[in-house]
């Protein structure tokens, strides 16, 4: 009897025990979801999009000698994309394609004519586009664009016709608007030899305040450090709302400028000091965040339009192991440093997985709770469950487009080449079968496997059979200037 009431107790005492456990993973279960993502439902997004920055050019990607702290405790915060790219190689098309999630060829930017738009280009980007700022302004966003726009710089394009508040910045490259005479390419790349190429006058580029010029030439000296006041002073009148900010740096594209506190600092030289200022300024642009009690309601992107301009030699930057840069569908032309950030929000670590600046359009309309546009095809996805869950990136395959026509596609781990030519180059190569390069292998391109991998490329085949029948390419708004009718 005295037996049977121990083995009594002693369940119950069991009994206990488990429950006491169960109930303490139940609590670890609540604390793990409470230690999970906080987003609200419509968080505020900043985008910092630099020029012409090269995949090598940050020291968290592997560059020796140029020194970026905020960047890289940034990336160690956040989530650092190893295999990120742009819609284009170069700087009008790239930015039509981060702004509409769509490859530029079916918006018209892009253009076998013209690679960019120009001071004296007629169009820009078209008004039924519906760009980033427009799906969330529908939901009730502040909106502001600061920096370089390069998608038209007559009224009806820019970024107050296309869903910005506000706009504060250089409609174009920071090199346009030239008054020292050359002709042709080689006046060009002459007078880049040339002291001209130092001098601010040089450049009698706008800087404009909505439609209205108030600067020109603009003080580029200065012009990284005002674009980042500006983007505080907007954050800090809108930090009791859902807000965007697009700041779009105009550098390190040439001609490059940096302020006193920066200029002659780096062992780089002046591309060292020009991209330490950037970094300096996303550093400013953090801080103010999380002084204003922001940082776990906001995410924010870094990365760039294209690859550095090579031809510039120690004025242009580095693609780090990358082939070739800026102007080519290489990988050097066309795959960026990419870090997100959202403490307690994004998942911290590196993605090895693909992603494109398009994405950026289809995760942020669905983290706003806005529908993707239904009318109209939309080539990004959404990668919110890997920035918030760490899961694989969804997208599979990235499309690299020159002009309007199809140089390149990557399939997973594989990409082949149909056509290539050098970033200027005049020599176009086409190939069949198409090159084939293994891209968590042979990240730099040298090595064709293409004998070895029939089986890959009829699989790309397929997969660009089935692109470019449902393509519908825009019709071409690079190629008219003023007074020159389509040259």
């Amino acid at each position: 009897m005295e037996n049977e009431k121990r083995k009594v107790a002693n369940i119950k005492w069991l009994s206990l025990i488990l429950l006491i456990v169960s109930y303490g993973y139940v609590v670890a279960g609540e604390n793990r979801k409470a230690d999970g993502p906080k987003l609200p439902a419509k968080p505020n997004f900043i985008i910092l999009f630099a020029d012409d920055l090269g995949y090598g050019d940050l020291s968290s990607y592997g560059h020796p000698t140029i020194r970026t702290p905020y960047l890289d405790q940034m990336a160690n915060e956040g989530q650092k994309w190893t295999n990120f790219y742009v819609g284009a190689s170069v700087c009008t098309p790239s930015r039509a394609a981060l702004l509409t999630g769509r490859y530029p060829v079916r918006s018209g930017m892009a253009s076998p004519v013209h690679r960019v738009l120009f001071p004296d280009s007629k169009n820009g980007l078209p008004a039924n586009e519906i760009t980033l700022a427009e799906q969330l302004k529908s939901a009730g966003y502040a909106t502001a664009c600061v920096g370089k726009w390069h998608l038209g710089h007559k009224e009806q394009y820019l970024p107050t016709s296309h869903g910005f508040d506000s706009y504060y910045g250089i409609p174009y490259s920071n090199d346009m608007d030239n008054v020292v005479p050359f002709r042709g390419p080689s006046g060009y790349m002459e007078f880049w030899k040339s002291e001209a190429r130092k001098d601010i006058n040089s450049f009698n580029v706008p800087l404009m305040r909505n439609t209205e010029i108030v600067e020109r030439p603009a003080e580029q000296h200065t012009i990284t450090k005002r674009y980042t006041d500006e983007s505080i002073k907007f954050m800090k009148e809108n930090k009791d709302k859902s807000f965007f900010l697009y700041l779009a740096y105009n550098l390190p594209h040439v001609p490059l400028f940096a302020s006193k506190d920066f200029e002659g600092k780096s062992p780089r030289g002046i591309y060292g000091d020009v991209v330490e200022e950037i970094d300096f300024s996303v550093g400013q642009i953090l801080k103010s965040i999380r002084e204003m009690g922001l940082a776990e309601n906001t995410v924010v992107v870094f990365t760039s339009d294209n690859g550095p301009w090579l031809i510039m030699n120690d004025e242009g930057g580095s693609a780090g192991l990358l082939r070739n840069g800026k102007g080519s569908t290489w990988e050097g032309g066309m795959r960026e440093p990419c870090i997100f950030w959202s403490p307690g929000n994004i998942k911290p670590g590196i993605v090895t997985g693909i992603g494109t600046t398009m994405d950026l359009y289809t995760t942020f309309s669905k983290m706003a709770g806005v529908k993707i546009p239904a009318d109209r095809v939309v080539d990004g996805v959404d990668l919110t469950p890997t920035l918030l869950e760490g899961k694989k990136s969804p997208r599979e395959d990235m499309f690299f487009y020159r002009g309007d026509k199809l140089y390149a596609v990557r399939l997973g781990d594989f990409k082949a080449h149909f056509i290539t030519q050098d970033a200027y180059g005049p020599d176009v190569m086409e190939h069949s079968p198409p090159l084939l390069y293994n891209l968590n292998i042979d990240p730099s391109e040298q090595y064709d496997i293409s004998a070895q991998n029939p089986d890959v490329i009829q699989r790309i085949n397929q997969v660009v059979k089935l692109h470019s029948e449902k393509m519908v390419k825009g019709e071409d708004m690079l190629k008219d200037r003023e007074g020159t009718g389509s040259k």
